[in-house]
């Protein structure tokens, strides 16, 4: 990806590694992996040779969703290590859309779009989402086939946006049917879902694992019908974040306060999860944001 020539951005000489404290982001000039220090997040920013279109990290590695090289449209899902050096990859169908590890990096996930499903019907759009155990390397290449309770399994049914819980067994994702869109639980194990609630898409877990932030469609912005919320999983109260432009974005949690996101355009935001306050930027020409814990 190439932006436009008067887009520029200061970039300092210095490794690209997964060290504790820096943002890593998906640079938007280069399209190449970067990372800043989240004490400076609009400061200079130092740019690695990985090309991603998502990128995620956790537990001390990161993965790279990336455009196949090749004449077909094509997926590459790529393992690195803490230096951003190829561990494994995984040649996947479709374009890239999202990328997910659990917190200990075990679990990965990861959502394309794809043409040709019988289906898919003019104008909408057909997902596949993929669940990797880097442990015992249990790999379920599209999960439409899970059994989600009280629900009759059909052809229509399409997933995406997986976030793995501690446990490296349960999961939150979007399930979509009959033109409804479903937050779930779902069990990595036994391939077994239920439903929480309608209209949520896009979810992302707390640190604490107690809440799920997510995007809702709201009347308005037919282009960008989406609104950013956090739901509490104890009491299922939802609340809207300050954020009031539509985010079609997998946001990440920086901390057990704060949400961080991408914006075409407008590079990564965040705002806090309690909807107070104002939304901030923190990196300019930017997507695809991650903090390296630990």
């Amino acid at each position: 990806m190439r932006a436009p020539a008067e887009i520029s951005v200061a970039v300092e000489q210095g490794p690209v590694e997964l060290s504790s404290g820096r943002l890593m982001f998906v640079d938007e000039v280069s399209g190449r992996v970067a990372s800043v220090p989240l004490t400076d997040p609009s400061g200079p920013r130092r740019v690695s040779s990985l090309s991603c279109k998502r990128f995620f990290t956790a537990g001390g590695q990161g993965l790279c969703l990336a455009d196949a090289s090749g004449p077909l449209p094509g997926s590459t899902a790529v393992f690195v290590d803490r230096g951003l050096a190829e561990r494994r990859r995984v040649e996947v169908d479709g374009v890239p859309n999202r990328a997910k590890l659990s917190a200990d990096g075990r679990m990965a996930s990861w959502t394309t779009f794809v043409t040709g499903d019988s289906y898919a019907q003019a104008g909408t759009f057909s997902t596949r989402t993929a669940i990797f155990d880097q442990q015992t390397e249990a790999y379920a290449s599209n999960i439409e086939g899970t059994s989600v309770a009280g629900m009759k399994t059909v052809n229509d049914m399409n997933w995406w946006g997986v976030t793995f819980a501690p446990d490296d067994r349960t999961y939150y994702a979007t399930m979509s049917t009959a033109g409804k869109t479903y937050l779930v639980q779902g069990d990595a194990v036994d391939e077994s879902a239920k439903t929480l609630r309608e209209n949520a898409e896009c979810p992302s877990l707390s640190p604490d694992g107690k809440r799920v932030a997510f995007k809702k469609r709201v009347p308005g912005d037919g282009a960008r019908p989406w609104r950013q919320h956090v739901l509490d999983l104890t009491t299922m109260v939802e609340t809207p974040l300050a954020e009031t432009r539509g985010i079609d974005d997998q946001v990440v949690w920086l901390d057990n306060d704060t949400i961080a996101y991408g914006l075409p355009g407008e590079g990564i935001w965040a705002a806090q999860a309690n909807g107070e306050g104002a939304p901030r930027q923190l990196v300019p020409h930017a997507s695809s944001p991650s903090l390296v814990l630990g």
